[in-house]
């Protein structure tokens, strides 16, 4: 792994929520912003269904913490699609150190592809059976412009209520 990621972490002890995708994109390599490749969905989703007052710009990202959200990617030095991504760019392990760490309530997989490739097997959308470092977790459709045909907004809005009804709990 580099000593400086493509776009830093943006983690803190005991968030509410933390949002985990594969690798930036290279719009948010360059930016050194999460998704801030035109067209992606994210930050209009996350005004949308509630988890932010407003609708952030990518540049705005560090802005997050105040509402407990975090941010992290499975891959910290490649930017690209998955599809270009070398075949060892995911440190499923750093992740895993990372959740043990801040210890955050919920970590929401931004893809499919991110969590098959931290569970090592299949998976559905919505909330897993099974946690990663002891943390519950989440799988939402991809926001990225490339899965637009994937892109359900209700599995952002039931993300969404889990998140408020969770609000003032400690993680377990």
């Amino acid at each position: 792994m580099s000593p400086r990621p493509l776009v830093p972490d943006l983690l803190a002890p005991r968030l509410r929520l933390v949002f985990c995708g594969t690798a930036p994109s290279k719009a948010s390599a360059a930016a050194r912003a999460y998704y801030a490749k035109p067209g992606n969905r994210f930050w209009p989703t996350l005004h949308a269904v509630g988890l932010t007052p407003r609708r952030f710009a990518p540049h705005e990202y560090r802005e997050l913490l105040t509402l407990g959200i975090g941010l992290t990617d499975l891959c910290k030095d490649h930017a690209g699609t998955d599809a270009e991504l070398p075949d060892d760019a995911f440190d499923v392990r750093a992740l895993e150190r990372k959740l043990r760490r801040y210890k955050p309530r919920l970590v929401a997989f931004t893809s499919k592809n991110a969590a098959q490739a931290a569970f090592g097997h299949a998976v559905d959308y919505g909330v897993q059976a099974e946690r990663l470092a002891g943390v519950e977790v989440f799988v939402l459709c991809s926001p990225s412009g490339l899965a637009t045909r994937f892109f359900d907004i209700g599995i952002w809005k039931q993300l969404s209520r889990i998140v408020r009804a969770n609000a003032g709990r400690e993680p377990s």
